[in-house]
């Protein structure tokens, strides 16, 4: 064994049947690759949020994080062509009678090249101000031939109401007109690896969801979702927004960060389909789990049941249903009085009515 600070790391015969893999030096973490018949070391931590760079690939002569695919010299530590100002260590490396030995002594220093933290990451600060309602549409459709969604009509009803007969601030952010990509799954590999802000939205400056992420996380006090129900369930650009949102849950589990606070979502369910409950019953346990309150009675719906497939009838019920409309102008009424409530610890002067039952429950009746 060598003198001075070598760790002997293990055989060569053995290591050298690896292009990379991770292997620790008392307790620190080590990526070490085997390339043309050399072995080289660095730090075992990416720079970004700490992911295990022994368990990645090697590309070229560069070893990728398998978290968020950052990339590093595999013999300097050094960051790939047009991220050099980013390093992590690199040891000395030799081989003595078929062992492999490391010095962590002499590592090079670790560097992080300089950027301004994402501008989702600043603190949330509710600003003064009436209460905030954003709507968020959910209804899929191309945009050069627009068509009547059911419940686009009725979040367009709740937000001329929140506007003009509460005195609210509203915003209304259709699914459908953002550029956004599907949640990559970064939770898979680690639940540190999905980050807050989100990862993607962190890589891709040509990520649009950052609008959803500012209206919920940092403007909105009340989110009201209207969805349709496809084959029973939410819309797909709902689940498509929604697994994006695990990294807001995922502060939860772990880092204790509640970043929906004093939030209150509310929902508008309408379809030729059948199910509300069930679609209720979803879109209410996610955002219970992401640390939202409900208004008594927190959703409206209207459905014709499974075996109405006369669609334009559907579509003519809602445009005639006075009693739809009032709903879903009494549910955004509900919603922004429990968050007056939360935010500034009043009620409403008067209580606010409920309407009638097939405004806020399925309807296996149609409406008139």
């Amino acid at each position: 064994m060598p003198e001075g600070p070598w760790t002997d790391v293990g055989s060569v015969e053995e290591l050298r049947n690896k292009p990379l893999q991770e292997v620790l030096c008392g307790t620190t973490p080590i990526a070490l690759t085997y390339k043309d018949g050399a072995f080289a070391a660095i730090s075992g931590l990416c720079n970004h949020v700490g992911g295990p760079l022994g368990e990645g690939a090697l590309d070229g002569d560069f070893v990728v994080c398998p978290w968020h695919y950052w990339k590093f010299h595999r013999q300097t530590g050094q960051g790939e062509p047009g991220y050099e100002a980013d390093q992590v260590p690199a040891y000395p490396v030799k081989v003595e009678n078929g062992r492999l030995y490391i010095d962590l002594a002499s590592a090079t220093k670790r560097k992080k090249r300089p950027s301004a933290p994402h501008p989702l990451a600043r603190p949330i600060v509710r600003q003064p101000g009436p209460i905030r309602v954003v709507g968020i549409s959910t209804t899929a459709m191309t945009k050069e031939h627009p068509r009547y969604s059911t419940s686009d009509a009725l979040l367009e009803v709740a937000l001329e109401h929140a506007e003009s007969a509460l005195g609210l601030e509203t915003q209304c952010i259709k699914l459908r007109e953002l550029s956004f990509r599907a949640c990559e799954g970064f939770y898979s590999k680690s639940a540190y690896a999905c980050t807050w802000p989100c990862s993607i939205t962190q890589m891709d400056p040509m990520d649009e969801l950052d609008r959803v992420y500012e209206a919920l996380v940092h403007w909105a006090d009340v989110i009201l979702i209207a969805t349709p129900i496809r084959w029973g369930n939410a819309g797909s650009l709902y689940y498509r927004m929604v697994e994006r949102m695990n990294c807001i849950q995922n502060q939860e589990t772990i880092a204790n960060k509640h970043l929906l606070k004093n939030k209150v979502a509310a929902f508008i369910i309408m379809g030729g389909q059948d199910n509300v409950q069930g679609v209720a019953g979803q879109l209410m346990t996610f955002f219970s789990e992401v640390g939202c309150q409900f208004p008594q009675f927190p959703f409206i719906a209207h459905s014709r049941g499974w075996s109405a497939e006369d669609m334009e009838r559907n579509v003519s019920e809602v445009q005639n249903s006075r009693e739809l409309r009032e709903g879903a102008q009494e549910l955004v009424a509900r919603a922004a009085a429990m968050a007056r409530l939360m935010v500034e610890g009043q009620l409403p002067e008067r209580p606010l009515a409920r309407g009638g039952r097939k405004a806020h429950q399925l309807d296996s009746e149609p409406t008139g």
